[in-house]
């Protein structure tokens, strides 16, 4: 979580409102959809920075809440598979909205805006057709950004030799077994070391301590257990239908559903999975893959709605506005159903060290499955010659070092790549 260097008198104004709990009055859903739009709308480079632009906005500046309640829901959205600053938002919006209509006027304006940038670029992209310097030079952006994920993951979630040896090893099963199930065998096992060897390790740096219990949640136990097993039920029956019927939409939203509730670690985590059912399925070519992944570091908001993009470029229908909007809810879809199902239950969860040790484990085999997508098909798949290698370097250097915004990255590496086409 992004933290500023000196306290502010908004700061010291939100603390003082008690150590734990919310500093605001209930808000309305129309109150936090104008929130999280302005959000949607200025917040770049990331999940981990929208932590920062979350707190900023919503608890410094709005007092919605103090920084105690806020790190409990940054620990459960961390805790979850899913897009952890999607999750984040949903909750602080079901918080402040009073209910289920608040966190989907969070996600609408949180998510909306980035979205229909990258379906009407997918819609455009005929127009794109002549520009193959410039769609180059998006594939370098992904190489830069995915290699900037790795880097930045590899410092914070395996800072000692247990879990640098479990990315090490997800790594090379995700590279040699080159299939979804083996990014799923990854994790699993992952967790599974982690039980062994990370009991008693020390918190990674983006480990958030886990506060009394807190939040004053709008749900009951039985509505939590009721979107957990819809989460599980729709991980289980559409791809059993859509094998049994055929139905083109249903395999559609079978494929991002599972690709969000496969999801530790982050927006980038996605990629790999995506593009081992999108592209090696054919609905979308290897190009036109890439060339998306790069289009999406340009938008604020999710790198999920990379989904969007995907869902109206794809060649069997649908596809172009009802390929998008179906790719997107199933790819949102499960883990908003995780977190909400969750928060009845979190308090009492997150105390138990088992699973914090399972954590670190999973969230160590997240970097070798990042690791294993900056190789293929990121890499492969962009980088030709040296020319291409340089630009690569010279724009995770831009990232790393440098600290320059992710959208002039996209804007110089896509005339870099016009420029050597």
């Amino acid at each position: 979580m992004t933290e500023q260097s000196a306290p502010s008198a908004q700061e010291n104004g939100a603390q003082e409102t008690g150590a734990h709990g919310t500093s605001a009055p209930p808000g309305s859903p129309g109150e936090v959809f104008g929130a999280f739009l302005k959000l949607g709308l200025t917040s770049f480079g990331g999940p981990v920075a929208h932590l920062g632009y979350f707190r900023d906005e919503l608890v410094l500046r709005r007092r919605w809440m103090d920084d105690a309640a806020y790190g409990d829901l940054v620990a459960l959205c961390q805790f979850l598979p899913g897009p952890a600053s999607s999750q984040l938002g949903f909750a602080l919006g079901l918080l402040r909205g009073g209910g289920l209509l608040g966190g989907l006027a969070a996600w609408a304006g949180f998510t909306l805006p980035s979205a229909i940038a990258l379906t009407a670029c997918a819609l455009g992209a005929a127009s794109l057709a002549g520009t193959d310097g410039v769609l180059h030079g998006l594939k370098l952006v992904a190489v830069a950004v995915v290699a900037q994920a790795v880097w930045g993951m590899t410092r914070t979630l395996t800072p000692d030799r247990a879990r640098a040896g479990i990315a090490l090893a997800a790594l090379a099963l995700v590279v040699f077994a080159g299939s979804a199930l083996g990014q799923v065998a990854a994790i699993a096992l992952g967790a599974l070391a982690g039980l062994v060897l990370c009991a008693e390790a020390a918190p990674a740096r983006g480990d958030v301590p886990g506060p009394e219990p807190t939040l004053a949640v709008p749900l009951s136990r039985r509505t939590g257990v009721l979107l957990l097993a819809l989460f599980a039920a729709l991980l289980v029956v559409p791809p059993v239908v859509a094998a049994a019927t055929g139905v083109q939409g249903l395999a559609l939203f079978d494929a991002f559903y599972r690709s969000g509730a496969l999801v530790f670690g982050g927006g980038h985590v996605v990629l790999p999975l995506l593009q081992a059912e999108v592209v090696a399925a054919g609905w979308v070519s290897a190009s036109t893959f890439l060339a998306g992944y790069g289009l999406a570091q340009a938008v604020p908001g999710p790198l999920f709605t990379f989904a969007a993009y995907l869902g109206a470029a794809m060649g069997p229908a649908p596809n172009g506005i009802a390929g998008a909007a179906i790719a997107l809810i199933a790819i949102f879809l499960p883990g908003l159903l995780l977190v909400t199902g969750m928060l009845p239950f979190w308090d009492q969860l997150r105390r138990r060290t088992r699973a914090q040790a399972a954590m670190r484990g999973a969230n160590a085999a997240v970097v070798g499955l990042i690791g294993a997508a900056l190789y293929s098909p990121v890499f492969t798949g962009a980088v030709f010659d040296a020319p291409d290698f340089v630009a690569a370097v010279a724009g995770f250097l831009l990232l790393t070092v440098w600290r320059v915004p992710p959208l002039a990255v996209v804007v110089l590496l896509a005339g870099a790549g016009a420029f050597l086409a």
